[in-house]
């Protein structure tokens, strides 16, 4: 035996350890990184999920707040998508850093937007955060992607991803 028994016991107690510190490290890095980026949002918008419709909550202007619900196949205008389009749209501005956080009221849903690759969960009494950046004008069309009941993929989202003066304008109809 080349090392003694308690010489043997150390060094298989700290080369965990060690391993462990060597990824505690760049974690938590990432992590103050990931927060400097969340830090440096210029919209903050709050997606909530209900069953069949969804909230968006704008908190930095003025507390604006407003429900999209799926639009009835009799009120759907020539060219609008039958399921997918809804009543109120959220129209963000293009090339503003837009921090979202999401949560539902009731069961699982998930906002998905697939033109953008997102798709995150909204589960309630948990937010989930996460910014964007937009950097083309555009309409997306998204829906929800959880079994969360019946009906559950006629929850639509319609994101109208616009520029800056329409955005202003579209807040004063609100």
């Amino acid at each position: 035996m080349i090392l003694g028994y308690k010489n043997t016991e150390l060094l298989l107690c700290l080369i965990p350890i060690l391993l462990l510190l060597l990824q505690i490290i760049p974690s938590l890095l990432l992590l103050w990184k990931r927060n400097l980026e969340l830090d440096g949002n210029d919209l903050r918008i709050k997606v909530i999920g209900h069953q069949w419709y969804w909230s968006y909550e704008l908190g930095d202007i003025g507390d604006l707040a407003f429900d999209s619900y799926i639009k009835p196949i009799n009120e759907l205008r020539l060219g609008e998508l039958i399921f997918l389009e809804v009543d109120n749209r959220l129209i963000l501005p293009v090339r503003v850093r837009i921090r979202f956080i999401l949560s539902s009221s009731d069961v699982i849903h998930s906002w998905a937007l697939p033109s953008f690759f997102i798709k995150l969960d909204c589960i309630s009494g948990i937010l989930t955060v996460f910014s964007y950046f937009f950097n083309i004008v555009g309409l997306y069309f998204g829906q929800c992607s959880e079994i969360c009941g019946a009906n559950h993929s006629f929850i639509p989202v319609v994101l109208e991803v616009t520029l800056f003066d329409f955005f202003k304008e579209w807040l004063k109809t609100i």
